[in-house]
């Protein structure tokens, strides 16, 4: 039988908590409907016997606090609430026990922003991570010694499992449990859950927001008006010279700035705005691609699906609502 200890951290987000506990319960009943033993011994683990967890708005009663919580296989590490800084405070206690647990053979799974109290521990330096898209930056600027996986649903590195953004820590932990017991438990599982097992990517889910937390104002002029012009044809020459910097100079400072290249920084301006024609208006494939400032078709779907990780056709299929509607 495979111990899994469910972490209760103070602030944790409550279906962090609940989802995995009823994950491997479920996945205890289809076994023993399928003639085989249980697996799976869950229990969740708190500082204190009653947690209250985000932002106090509800409470969880532990099964076992961490000194008697005892040696774990896989020990599960709930997404955080609220100010990331305030929530790890609030639970240094936890670090200790989860770098015990891991000296001891225990292997680690973050639950999207849990990546935060995880990385912590110092465990995570030098290796890759997933974590909620919308939190890329804090969480690099926070851990620089860690390697974010852009766009990643599921990182796995000796051990030590991490997801994407709110609902892939359920594509976390049916790969977990398929690593656990077998295929076809893991597909019961999801379709008991209604989840969708081999998705691999929050891409589609990302929205672009520009990197304007930082000072370098010729960067954010030249930001602004990328934003505001990205329809026309801008190359690099004219950015540099309109902020009055030179194109060398310039192409440093936007890296080191936004994270992105400034071809790179234009394409997801584009393409941004092409995902929110494709949710809100009845353009078609090419309408949009001319409206962004495309020409070449196959360019434009290159890119669209690099960033997203899908097809223009496929993306307005599944995220406008008329297109919804008429398919179903």
């Amino acid at each position: 039988m495979k111990t899994i200890s469910i972490l209760v951290p103070e602030t944790a987000v409550a279906s962090g908590v609940t989802g995995p506990r009823y994950l491997f319960t479920t996945a205890n009943q289809f076994l023993q409907a399928a003639g085989k033993d249980p697996l799976f011994k869950v229990q969740m683990v708190g500082q204190t016997k009653e947690v209250r967890i985000q932002d106090g708005a509800y409470s969880i009663t532990a099964d076992v606090l961490l000194k008697d919580a005892g040696q774990a296989d896989l020990v599960i590490i709930p997404p955080l609430f609220g100010n990331m800084d305030a929530a790890i405070a609030l639970n240094k206690a936890t670090l200790p026990w989860i770098l015990e647990q891991h000296s001891n053979g225990a292997e680690l799974a973050s639950l999207c922003v849990g990546a935060f109290l995880l990385a912590s521990t110092g465990l995570l330096d030098g290796k890759k991570c997933s974590t909620h898209w919308a939190f890329y930056t804090e969480f690099k600027e926070q851990f620089p010694q860690v390697e974010v996986v852009d766009g990643g649903v599921i990182t796995e590195e000796n051990g030590i499992y991490s997801s994407g953004g709110a609902h892939s820590l359920w594509n976390l932990l049916l790969y977990i449990l398929e690593k656990y017991t077998d295929r076809d438990t893991a597909i019961l599982a999801s379709k008991y859950f209604a989840i969708d097992i081999d998705r691999n990517s929050q891409a589609a889910f990302m929205m672009f927001r520009g990197q304007k937390d930082h000072n370098d104002e010729a960067v954010k002029k030249a930001q602004e008006y990328i934003e505001k012009n990205y329809q026309d044809k801008i190359t690099v020459n004219d950015l540099a010279q309109r902020v009055a910097v030179s194109r060398r100079s310039f192409e440093r400072r936007f890296k080191q700035a936004t994270d992105n290249t400034v071809i790179e920084y234009l394409q997801r301006v584009k393409v941004e705005a092409a995902k929110r024609s494709f949710e809100s208006t009845r353009m078609n494939i090419s309408e949009v691609m001319f409206d962004v400032g495309y020409t070449d078709s196959k360019a434009f779907r290159n890119v669209f699906k690099k960033i997203t990780g899908l097809t223009p056709i496929e993306y307005r299929n599944k995220y406008n609502k008329e297109t919804f509607s008429a398919l179903v």
